[in-house]
């Protein structure tokens, strides 16, 4: 199985066939997706001007499409190391987060769904990369009352409440992103909890 750095090489060979091309960069998706699979190529579609069936487009929004891709990737894999290594030190010294945080990072290693979107066709309409980069400083600073990716205040889960595991945390009626429990004070999460049967924003 081809991993993502070989897909991506395959969408910058200029040799290759258009088709073959977007193919590699949806095969990317697989192993690097933030927002999920589907909501991830829905903001790539839309932020490089190409249709989600166009198999005839032009090469280079695919490979600008593709450089977004991979900075947030490097972004996140970044954090990831710096997570790792500051989690062998807090175990060395004996030292125990608490477990749901553990957790979440377990779900999401790698990036993949790391700031899952509820509905596919509602995201944020930044980069990648500055996207992820507010997530983790979220993660990095400590709980917060808002969405750390746009600032909205409005959270409410989608589903379920605060011992539903089945969705990583409340989701944001302005952004669409699932937030993390962990970057949350704990009134803010009950306040989503009370939030939760009211309606999310539509898709812009």
């Amino acid at each position: 199985m081809a991993g993502f750095r070989s897909l991506a090489r395959q969408v910058r060979e200029p040799g290759f066939d258009t088709a073959l091309r977007r193919y590699s960069l949806r095969k990317c998706l697989e192993r690097f997706a933030p927002y999920g699979h589907r909501a991830t190529w829905d903001h790539l579609c839309r932020r490089h001007r190409f249709g989600p069936e166009d198999r005839e487009l032009d090469p280079e929004r695919l490979v600008a499409a593709l450089d977004e891709l991979e900075e947030a990737r490097a972004v996140w894999l970044a954090y990831e190391e710096r997570f790792a290594a500051r989690r062998r030190r807090e175990k060395h010294e004996g030292l125990r987060r608490l477990g749901a945080f553990d957790d979440w990072h377990r779900r999401v290693w790698g990036g993949n769904g790391v700031v899952r979107c509820a509905d596919p066709g509602v995201h944020p309409a930044d980069p990648l990369p500055e996207v992820l980069r507010r997530l983790i400083a979220a993660l990095e600073d400590g709980p917060g009352e808002r969405c750390p990716v746009c600032s909205g205040a409005r959270l409410a889960w989608r589903h379920g409440g605060p011992r539903d595991d089945s969705w990583p945390g409340p989701v944001c009626g302005e952004c669409g992103v699932a937030v993390p429990r962990a970057v949350l004070t704990p009134r803010a999460l009950a306040r989503a909890d009370g939030e939760r049967s009211r309606p999310l924003a539509p898709a812009a």
